[in-house]
């Protein structure tokens, strides 16, 4: 069970760094000409605060367990990519944009799934 929850952490860690670094590097036009419509709700600034979150827990996702420092950070941020999820999720209900929801369903999951064992019986 722990090479699984090694395997979706990694997986999470990888997606949301490759979404957080998007959210970054590219104006505002450029997501919503890529599909990423939800961006008309939000400021630039939030845009880029999002993405920064993003990465931020990538990190806290991998990295405290890999080095074995401050563990306890990894299902914290799990829990809170489950929260990012449920509020991509919220968005993309009011906009009604079914495939992102489903998306956003699976990863706020994955993520649930990982706060929720490694806060518990898999812990480090």
């Amino acid at each position: 069970m722990n090479i699984v929850l090694w395997v979706i952490t990694a997986l999470l860690t990888l997606l949301f760094l490759a979404a957080g670094a998007m959210k970054i590097a590219q104006p505002k036009a450029k997501l919503a000409a890529s599909g990423q419509g939800w961006v008309e709700n939000f400021s630039d600034g939030a845009i880029k605060g999002i993405g920064v979150v993003e990465i931020l827990g990538a990190v806290g996702m991998i990295l405290p367990a890999l080095l074995n420092i401050a563990t306890i950070l990894v299902p914290t941020a799990a829990a809170g990519f489950f929260l990012l999820m449920t509020g991509a999720v919220i968005t993309h209900v009011r906009r009604r944009e079914t495939p992102n929801v489903i998306i956003s369903m699976i990863l706020g999951i994955l993520a649930a799934g990982i706060a929720i064992a490694r806060f518990g019986p898999y812990s480090f």
